[in-house]
């Protein structure tokens, strides 16, 4: 494999599409920088793995040599992504936007190089555009057209409503791209539409249309759903060492080589052979270690990463308990209270239905004991270490 294959290879890696791979064979072989485009809507205030499978390819892009345009879209954010939504999403006020942007723009410099990096804001030359220029952008795409994204297809036949600002977003994000004069804009499998309007725009502005290249998405701890700090099944990468570790390795054994597929920047034929390796008998465990390693590696530090590591092997294999863990005190609970409501109160279940339901699946121990009375009511006067499943503790003194 020659030296610009083995380059296509390496930004092929991972990737859902690529729109049109001939074209981005062109634009590679012209031998100069391309500007690569990647907007995120700061609609919380972390990044998390999920986010950081388009920050990733972003890093292959620049050290190759070509510019990185990390968009933050402050502008967009303030309509809402319809993305996948059943229902119109309610937009972020000017505060919070701004307050998001800004822990944005700390955070994304632990995986991309600041001096080779520009930030950039879509306020910048949306909020200029004023009326006309929206009412010129909004000219250029029609009702029937957008009705051909998937969602908006299915709220209309289903009768639910669609707001015309809805509509507005497609065009905007394609806008950013005419704005930046991108070569090559990088988004998840569900922006795809969207890309494709950037396209379109900067044909009408006379640009040569950008190159779009999609990404899968990224599934939670769940392994079902996508990661999302809503659904609770994510990992921030301000998480601390010990809690990304331990997350880490409560992905199942076959989501383990999703996340090396999409995160590692280890060689692919390093990980084949670790297929291959669990194939003839391998524990998986210990394969899921090295991601474990690597991530919070590259999040904290390689001595942070190995201790997180020893900790797990001694919390979990050896049935000891956490250097540091919350320390509660719960008053006015009379002669005691029902477990359910003790592991509700102190934050280590959301509802007593869900500390039923880890009970009779036996993720449930006091001081280490495991819990099998769903009845069990603690008595007042004691202190007890709480532990549900195998990351949450807490110490626990009753009255």
């Amino acid at each position: 494999m020659d030296a610009f294959e083995h380059t296509f290879a390496r930004i092929q890696r991972g990737t859902a599409e690529i729109l049109l791979e001939d074209a981005l064979r062109k634009k590679l072989a012209q031998g100069k920088p391309l500007r690569i485009k990647a907007g995120f809507d700061p609609t919380a205030p972390d990044l998390h793995l999920g986010h950081t499978v388009l920050i990733e390819k972003l890093r292959q892009f620049q050290e190759l040599g070509h510019e990185i345009l990390f968009l933050i879209g402050d502008f967009t954010a303030m309509i809402g992504d319809p993305t996948g939504k059943s229902a119109t999403r309610q937009p972020l006020t000017r505060e919070q936007i701004e307050n998001n942007a800004a822990t944005y723009a700390a955070q994304v410099f632990r995986i991309l190089d600041p001096e080779k990096t520009q930030v950039v804001f879509n306020s910048t030359w949306l909020e200029p555009l004023g009326a006309a220029g929206i009412l010129h952008l909004a000219a250029q795409q029609t009702v029937a057209r957008m009705l051909e994204r998937d969602d908006f297809s299915k709220r209309y036949k289903a009768g639910q409503p669609i707001a015309i600002h809805e509509f507005l977003y497609p065009l905007i994000q394609g806008y950013d791209s005419v704005a930046l004069k991108a070569d090559i804009e990088i988004g998840g499998t569900d922006q795809k539409f969207n890309l494709l309007v950037g396209r379109q725009l900067q044909e009408v502005y006379g640009q040569e249309p950008q190159v779009v290249i999609t990404l899968p998405i990224l599934e939670g701890l769940d392994g079902v759903q996508k990661m999302s700090k809503s659904l609770g099944n994510y990992i921030a990468i301000t998480d601390s060492p010990t809690e990304m570790f331990g997350k880490l390795m409560s992905i199942s054994d076959e989501l383990m080589w999703r996340y090396f597929e999409l995160l590692s920047r280890r060689d692919w034929s390093e990980i084949t052979a670790w297929q291959v390796a669990v194939g003839d008998g391998a524990n998986p465990r210990d394969i899921k270690f090295e991601l474990g390693l690597e991530l919070v590696t590259r999040f904290h530090s390689a001595i942070q990463a190995q201790q997180a590591r020893d900790e797990f092997i001694a919390r979990f294999q050896r049935g000891s308990l956490p250097d540091e863990m919350p320390e509660i005190q719960l008053s006015d609970v009379g002669d005691g209270m029902a477990i359910a409501n003790v592991l509700k109160a102190v934050g280590l279940v959301k509802s007593t239905s869900e500390a039923l339901r880890m009970i009779e699946q036996g993720a449930v121990r006091i001081d280490g004991e495991r819990i099998e009375d769903t009845q069990l009511r603690c008595a007042a006067g004691n202190t007890h270490v709480y532990q549900v499943g195998k990351r949450k503790f807490a110490r626990v003194q009753l009255g």
